[in-house]
């Protein structure tokens, strides 16, 4: 069982955001993540806000143990052989504990506002399915090669006739939402697409997003008990650190 980490690069200072990448990793969380969007989520639309990839850079500097990256990479927004190039930049930086993270993209400002084409949402998984493949041929031709060889990827998304058949193609980790009971049925559906792609279901990492009400109300049993084995906490400033502890030792209960 693994724990991680989701620090919301918004609402926040670059300063307040490092150090809680730090505090974090002290503590003992397995996982750190940021997210790849150019607008605030939530809160002050017009807050502050951090691009994900060269945050990603500063992260690896911040840490030395866990593992760092985008939860999730916007597929729209970087040619796929560019976004290999900088992930095998970040995987040296960090000295290969970067996890591609990629979906197919949802959050239509940050498409209007910096120039992209929203489209369908049928459009951007066809994107997403034509970049994966092109993503696994430039990592293969990288020189220097990855530090971890090859880099990890890890698709978040619950559609059940494109997403998750992706992942059973081309992921090493997945990531969905809960409840655990909703996660528990996407789980169960990824499974069956490993094997209809002939695929060892074990082979696909499976991770569950998960909320601050999630762990006080002592519902990580139930995401594991439906196949979760890295919980990932998302939160933003103000940092509540003893959420974290308390997910660690958690974890560490478990051993």
């Amino acid at each position: 069982m693994r724990v991680g980490v989701q620090l919301h690069p918004q609402q926040t200072t670059y300063a307040s955001f490092a150090q809680a990448v730090q505090r974090v990793e002290a503590i003992g969380v397995d996982s750190i993540w940021n997210w790849d969007h150019f607008f605030p989520l939530y809160d002050d639309p017009q807050g502050n806000h951090f691009e994900g990839w060269t945050l990603l850079t500063a992260m690896a500097t911040l840490t030395q143990r866990a593992e760092i990256g985008c939860l999730v990479t916007c597929n729209s927004y970087r040619n796929p052989a560019l976004l290999t190039h900088m992930a095998k930049t970040v995987d040296h930086i960090s000295n290969g504990r970067l996890i591609l993270g990629i979906g197919a993209g949802w959050f239509e400002r940050d498409y209007t506002e910096y120039g992209y084409t929203f489209g369908t949402a049928p459009d951007r998984l066809r994107a997403l399915g034509e970049s994966l493949p092109i993503i696994k041929q430039r990592m293969a031709a990288e020189i220097p090669a990855p530090v971890r060889n090859p880099i990890p990827i890890l698709i978040g998304g619950e559609g059940e006739k494109v997403t998750l058949k992706l992942t059973a193609q081309y992921a090493d980790l997945w990531n969905g939402f809960g409840p655990p009971d909703k996660w528990g049925r996407k789980n169960g559906l990824l499974t069956e697409w490993c094997e209809k792609v002939e695929r060892n279901p074990a082979d696909v990492e499976r991770t569950a997003s998960v909320s601050a009400e999630d762990i006080r109300e002592k519902r990580l049993d139930a995401f594991a008990e439906v196949g979760a084995t890295h919980m990932i906490l998302g939160m933003g400033e103000p940092w509540d650190y003893d959420l974290i502890e308390m997910m660690v030792q958690w974890r560490d209960s478990l051993k």
